[in-house]
């Protein structure tokens, strides 16, 4: 919370201070309102977005389980109290009396003192903690790409339906136009009432098409609010440029893939540490755990609880435990040999991995050449589609075309002008994915 308050703090000093920063050459939403670029709304999930929050929360909790796993290595320090109330004290028969042996009271107080000297858990920790910590390290990078890629998506995608918004405003007052001029050759008695009619059908459908769009723009909007973090009842308006969008859709296709980009490679290669580090470990059972250990205690007798602890008789060692473990059963010899069974298996999932990442990127290529191809296409069509539309509507203003062919050139161009850039979006969608599985992807 304090993270976004600073970020919400900056945006806002940004806004007051430096406006030509903060908007862009063409901006979505009221000019009131504080306007992000896709930049900034990656920043603001990189430092607020749940899935970060979650990664930020594993790698302290791995943090804080690396420093407890090491801490056998330093002095472990205990304390212990004990008092008894012998109800029946020992008795023997020496020469012909009746010795009883002890007091009513006893109590003891001891202090323990054990230091790890040789002990193969303590080693393996030590060696492990450094990949323990770059395990956690590369999560979170991975979250961070994936914080990127579905940010931009999503980001993308509400641009893109704010232009189709444009789109269908500048139909509906072209439609608008030609429904009062219908209207008004059929009142003059130059055609049937057929002409506006079906203006006004036409009008019809593309208000509920606008009204559509408006409502999966707060659909759209509220995702991409949850995968910034962004508070869902604060506005949020985008700022953006399209000509800038266009040239960020173009990538070089002659790049050479190495898995050794990928961050799930990375990964592998450190499970695969790991799994070699096991190995030893099980190897090191064999090994004898030997303990420096020292100890304090202080004895208390009486026959009056009252006065028990009038005068202590204190006791002290220092001393070594060796163990060594002889016979287990086959049971070391077995785990090393599900340790090496295990190193085996991640070995094969580290190839298996690398021809799955050379899969992406080839289905990643293929889809962005074919997207690119497609966009292209359409962006044609559509300045066809436009020129046609031209073209019969002077006709049918001469009265040379009928209505029906001035509705089909308009649908046609409405048509060409959304898919255009419903294939921008997949092109854009594209690009992305081809990033990411050429490990392209920038975390700033």
């Amino acid at each position: 919370m304090k993270m976004r308050n600073r970020v919400l703090l900056w945006l806002m000093a940004g806004y007051l201070f430096l406006p030509g920063f903060l908007y862009g050459q063409e901006a979505v939403g009221n000019r009131g309102q504080l306007e992000l670029t896709l930049d900034q709304c990656i920043q603001y999930a990189l430092d607020n977005g749940p899935a970060m929050q979650q990664a930020f929360l594993d790698e302290r909790i791995g943090d804080r389980e690396i420093k407890s796993s090491l801490s056998g290595w330093f002095p472990q320090i205990s304390a212990s109290a004990a008092g008894t109330k012998n109800i029946k004290l020992q008795q023997q028969i020496i020469g012909d009396q009746l010795i009883t042996f002890g007091q009513n009271y006893n109590s003891s107080i001891s202090l323990q003192v054990d230091q790890n000297l040789i002990n193969r858990d303590q080693i393996f920790a030590g060696r492990t903690s450094k990949y323990i910590k770059q395990q956690w390290d590369q999560n979170k990078t991975n979250v961070e790409i994936a914080t990127v890629v579905d940010v931009s998506k999503a980001f993308y995608d509400v641009l893109l339906t704010y232009e189709q918004l444009k789109i269908i405003d500048e139909n509906l007052m072209r439609l608008q136009k030609q429904y009062n001029d219908a209207k008004s050759r059929y009142e003059s008695g130059l055609v049937d009432k057929t002409d506006y009619q079906r203006a006004a059908i036409t009008l019809s459908n593309t208000r509920s098409n606008k009204r559509r769009a408006d409502e999966s723009v707060e659909a759209k909007l509220a995702y991409l609010k949850q995968l910034m973090g962004y508070p869902t009842d604060a506005s949020l308006s985008l700022d953006y440029n399209y000509e800038a969008m266009e040239e960020r859709a173009f990538a070089d296709t002659t790049q050479v893939m190495l898995p050794e980009d990928r961050i799930e490679f990375q990964q592998i290669q450190t499970e695969e540490s790991l799994a070699q580090l096991n190995t030893g470990y099980q190897k090191w059972a064999y090994l004898p755990t030997l303990t420096a250990n020292y100890n304090y205690n202080w004895l208390y007798f009486n026959n009056s609880f009252s006065h028990l602890y009038d005068r202590s008789y204190p006791t002290s060692g220092l001393g070594l435990t060796l163990s060594l473990p002889i016979f287990q059963g086959g049971k070391r010899h077995q785990d090393i040999k599900i340790a090496e069974l295990q190193q085996e298996k991640v070995s094969v999932e580290k190839k298996n991995l690398e021809k799955q990442i050379n899969t992406e990127y080839r289905t990643a290529l293929a889809n962005y050449k074919s997207d690119l191809y497609e966009w292209r296409t359409i962006k044609e069509n559509m300045v066809l589609a436009e020129e046609v539309y031209n073209i019969i509507k002077l006709q049918y203003d001469e009265g040379i075309k009928a209505y029906v062919d001035l509705i089909v050139a308009e649908t046609e161009l409405r048509t060409a002008q959304l898919s255009h850039f419903n294939a921008m979006y997949n092109l854009m969608s594209s690009k992305i994915d081809l990033d990411r599985a050429l490990g392209n992807i920038e975390i700033n």
